[in-house]
């Protein structure tokens, strides 16, 4: 059921987006509460408060107007809003684009930044299968085979793992998915020539720009 007037509804969604940006969980759980009180889809809360907010805060990430602290914080909320709101996302509004395995290659055992891109994939209608850290080729290739994966996303921050990247797309390739699956890499020493060089889809600077470019794939496919 929508809510009896477009304003109210657009009013709340305003300040879900602005105290997920601010790292507010309390306030981000009590102000989706009152939406699902007044009637508002939990579906809009997604994306008109809780998406919305995140978008926000990872266009000032991207400019360097905010910081690793502030997205955790941010992550934080939505994986509490998300708890409360998916078992209310039935039918069409609780579908998602497409699924996505995530992992941070062997060797490596860095997981913010994964984490980061895991929250907003799932903000923006990813379903995620998270293979934590130290995540051979075999894992990622094994996992979109078995789960019907049309993302594998790939985090690195040491150059000693990076090459695992390469690994990844030779497996995917050899077990026949990789004209079925898009393969985003990211982390602090990837570059967009690194990935050019692997054979490897997308690569961004940032989680919030990982979820667009997924979105963006998925809907494609």
């Amino acid at each position: 059921m929508a809510a009896a007037s477009g304003e109210p509804e657009a009013d709340i969604l305003t300040q879900i987006a602005g105290a997920l940006a601010r790292g507010q969980q309390k306030r981000v759980q009590t102000l989706c509460r009152q939406a699902l009180a007044q009637g508002v889809a939990p579906q809009d809360i997604l994306s008109g408060g809780l998406i919305q907010g995140m978008n926000r805060l990872g266009e000032d990430f991207s400019a360097n107007r905010a910081f690793v602290p502030e997205m955790l914080m941010a992550a934080r909320c939505m994986t509490a809003a998300l708890a409360e709101l998916k078992p209310l996302m039935t039918g069409e509004a609780g579908r998602t684009v497409g699924r996505a395995c995530i992992g941070t290659v062997r060797g490596d055992m860095h997981d913010i930044g994964k984490n980061l891109v895991k929250i907003m994939l799932e903000g923006s209608g990813v379903e995620v299968v998270d293979l934590g850290v130290d995540v051979t080729p075999e894992q990622f290739v094994e996992t979109a085979q078995r789960e019907s994966c049309r993302i594998i996303a790939c985090s690195s921050l040491l150059t000693t793992t990076m090459q695992e990247m390469r690994r990844v797309v030779a497996l995917a390739e050899e077990k026949g998915i990789r004209d079925r699956v898009k393969i985003f890499v990211g982390g602090a020493p990837i570059s967009q020539s690194f990935c050019d060089e692997i054979g490897a889809d997308v690569y961004t600077e940032d989680a919030a720009a990982a979820a667009r470019a997924a979105v963006e794939a998925l809907n494609r496919a």
